[in-house]
């Protein structure tokens, strides 16, 4: 009989108790607005304002080194109301006027004036770009609805807009390969899992024969 298991000591609490890492953002859907859109997937990402400062920085809104200290829950709260109205836009609302509603949000968002950069030279003599000022919420918004209107207004772009065929992954992305012939979003995430699984049901086969 084995023995009992000791309790863990207070000072050392289980691993299973920590929480989970956070998942990283993803820049590979071919478009900013797109990027947007995926940070719901596999779970919220912009959950707070640390997080979003994150991905505009990693999404290259901004240059590197670019204050954020003024984003806030507000911010937050901005770029989800976009994120939902580019879904509705990209996936199909299914209704007209839900359709219409947010068009004329996106629109609304894309009015602000975008971050004037300008091209500044460092101490090595090379250039390198820099904004004006700070950015504001409203400034970075409108470069995502931007880019959002520019994609339902390009007939290539648009043709090329596909939806992952990953098993339970919503992710959307452009598709520009040659024959435009990318099922999945990654083929590192989901075209992997398709191929494992696959190749399980090729083996559970053989096994029956």
């Amino acid at each position: 009989m084995s023995s009992p298991s000791s309790p863990s000591s207070p000072s050392s609490p289980s691993s299973s108790s920590a929480p989970p890492p956070p998942y990283e953002p993803r820049f590979d859907c071919g478009r900013l607005c797109l990027d947007l859109l995926a940070t719901t997937h596999p779970e919220e990402q912009l959950r707070s304002p640390d997080r979003l400062r994150a991905w505009i920085a990693g999404a290259g809104l901004v240059p590197a080194g670019t204050p954020l200290a003024e984003t806030d829950a507000s911010w937050v709260t901005g770029f989800r109301h976009l994120r939902g109205s580019v879904g509705l836009l990209v996936r199909g609302a299914g209704d007209a006027r839900l359709y219409e509603a947010a068009l004329g949000r996106v629109n609304a968002f894309a009015r602000a004036a975008t971050p004037t950069p300008r091209a500044v030279r460092t101490d090595e003599g090379t250039l390198v770009r820099v904004l004006e000022t700070p950015p504001d919420c409203a400034a970075l918004l409108a470069v995502v609805a931007r880019d959002a209107v520019e994609l339902l207004t390009d007939p290539v772009a648009w043709g090329g807009l596909r939806q992952c065929a990953g098993d339970n992954c919503p992710l959307v992305y452009v598709d520009t390969s040659r024959g435009r012939r990318r099922r999945w979003c990654s083929s590192d995430t989901c075209g992997n899992r398709e191929r494992v699984a696959r190749h399980r049901r090729r083996a559970a086969a053989l096994a029956r024969t």
